[in-house]
């Protein structure tokens, strides 16, 4: 399963209010839920709660999964999306400063609440190794480092998406992975990374990772496929 993170935010003059209304009532409805090949997408809009090292610009961030390479390949060459969501950026996004990282997710910790899945509050955390540090490492130092957070924090759910490999063919892609802590109300986030304990333990990496290029955003899920709906 690839799972694919859009980072996102508003044309210019656009007010943020009217950039989220628009993507969340009218894009993702209209647009993106058409095009068959995505399996669930949710976009998480931005929650008024201070981080540590904000990611610029955005005011969101869309989730997509797709099943292998072949249909996300075959989403990109379909109608609904060329003449359809791709048509549709222009009017409401800054597209020239989204970003896309297509992951290979790893789920530390599950949902294993009632069904369907409620809207989760999230802190995800965009991430690159410290120079000189191999990318296999990288990886298994951040997994072994951040196994266990979901029951010290009491997570809903937490995944690691790790770039995947053919990002790196030509060169090294803006982010090695992006973590994503999910909790159940906006309140429990807040605790965890507003408190001075919570937030270090939860945005604290150890020397694999370059602090310098770490970037948080805080975000509320808002589904539009729901897992098991496609």
């Amino acid at each position: 399963m690839i799972h694919q993170f859009i980072f996102a935010g508003p044309k210019p003059g656009l007010p943020a209010e009217a950039f989220t209304s628009y993507w969340l009532n009218f894009h993702a409805v209209e647009f993106a839920s058409r095009i068959k090949q995505i399996r669930q997408y949710l976009v998480s809009t931005r929650l008024p709660v201070p981080t540590n090292s904000p990611a610029p610009f955005f005011e969101g961030v869309a989730e997509i999964w797709l099943a292998n390479d072949a249909e996300q390949l075959a989403s990109l060459q379909s109608p609904e999306f060329l003449h359809g969501a791709r048509m549709d950026e222009p009017r409401w996004a800054a597209f020239w400063r989204t970003f896309v990282l297509d992951t290979d997710p790893e789920v530390l910790s599950d949902y294993s609440g009632s069904h369907p899945w409620p809207e989760f509050s999230k802190l995800y955390i965009l991430m690159k190794r410290r120079p000189g540090v191999p990318l296999a490492a990288f990886r298994d130092d951040l997994l072994t480092d951040r196994s266990g957070l979901a029951s010290q924090h009491h997570l809903a759910r937490h995944l690691i998406g790790f770039a995947r490999p053919g990002l790196y063919a030509f060169g090294e892609p803006a982010f090695d992975a992006i973590e994503v802590l999910s909790f159940r109300t906006p309140e429990q986030l807040t605790k965890n990374i507003g408190s001075e304990g919570g937030s270090s333990a939860l945005t604290a990496y150890g020397n694999y990772c370059d602090n310098k290029q770490t970037f948080q955003f805080p975000g509320q899920e808002h589904w539009v496929i729901r897992p098991g709906e496609r």
